[in-house]
């Protein structure tokens, strides 16, 4: 018997969505939300952590209620500059806890630290209030720890693209490296965007949401050119257009799943932290919640769009 025909149409697809031919929709998406997030940069302030800039962080402990913008001001007053002040809950021994932090230079002297202890003191006298920690905080350590991670995005970045040209050799796994590091700028810069708009800090929840939307973009992305690599093995005489089409629409369902399922999950971590209080997690789960999202989109309507651009552009040059 002769050999079975390699096969032209889609396999396993009802319906194959035309990704390819809305790929200038998706730019425009794309563009207008890192023109939104560069607006936002100069517009709103963006709010840089203590650990980032230097600083002194002071935690009390204290029973009862007491007032937190009443100690706010009579602090900023104190040392004359902007303090920033978190209510919350220690999570194993149950005792209520205030961080007071504040930019400072050359740190708090040990003077300034008992004017603001007995000024808390006297203010509520029935809450125990009691310094439990005091920290100054140098800027150098903050931007030795912001350099680090920059470092492993980068590192991140060339890894993958020398992984994707090798293990997708075949389908011209080098520029389809450079198109996924492409579209992963694409979330990071977002997920910037993400912190400004909703106000939180740069701290160290950011380059915590930062290296975990790396390996979770980077995995999908991998998905999706694994499925244009069997692809392209099932269908050699498909256009381009036509296999990258098919392959995302494979992916459509899984990719969806996913998502759903994890953005889920942060969802519901993000309604618990509300309600118990734990606000400074929000800017971890919040972000992560719009990382994860960008990432699933990214994946299918960037990173793949931008290979078929640059494909189509090379055979064009070689025709000519």
């Amino acid at each position: 018997m002769s050999e079975k025909k390699k096969q032209t149409s889609s396999p396993n697809v009802k319906k194959v969505r035309d990704f390819c031919g809305t790929r200038k929709v998706f730019l425009i998406i794309s563009l207008s939300l890192i023109a939104i997030t560069i607006l936002a940069t100069f517009i709103l302030k963006i709010n840089v952590a203590i650990e980032f800039k230097g600083g002194t962080i002071l935690n009390y402990k204290y029973s009862g209620e007491i007032d937190e913008n009443e100690i706010r001001t009579s602090i900023e007053q104190v040392i004359g500059t902007a303090v920033k002040t978190n209510i919350g809950e220690n999570i194993s021994t149950g005792e209520s806890n205030i961080t007071i932090s504040f930019t400072s230079k050359n740190g708090l002297t040990a003077d300034r630290q008992a004017e603001i202890t007995d000024m808390i003191q006297e203010k509520y006298p029935d809450s125990n209030v009691e310094l439990i920690d005091s920290n100054d905080v140098a800027p150098s350590s903050g931007r030795e720890f912001f350099f680090k991670c920059l470092v492993a995005v980068i590192l991140s970045a060339v890894v993958l693209i020398i992984y994707i040209a090798f293990r997708f050799r075949k389908i011209g796994g080098l520029s389809a490296g450079v198109c996924a590091v492409i579209a992963l700028c694409q979330d990071l810069v977002l997920v910037y965007g993400s912190f400004i708009i909703c106000g939180f800090e740069i701290n160290s929840n950011f380059m915590a949401v930062i290296l975990t939307i790396l390996g979770y973009s980077i995995n999908n992305t991998i998905v999706i050119y694994d499925r244009i690599r069997e692809n392209r093995q099932i269908m050699p005489n498909a256009k381009l257009q036509e296999l990258v089409n098919i392959s995302c629409t494979q992916s459509l369902t899984r990719s969806i799943r996913t998502t759903v399922t994890t953005v889920a999950t942060m969802l519901i971590v993000t309604i618990v932290v509300a309600l118990k209080g734990y606000t400074t997690l929000l800017s971890f789960t919040v972000p992560l919640i719009f990382g994860m999202t960008l990432g699933a989109y990214s994946s299918l309507c960037v990173a793949p769009m931008l290979w078929v651009w640059h494909n189509e552009r090379k055979e064009l040059k070689e025709k000519k």
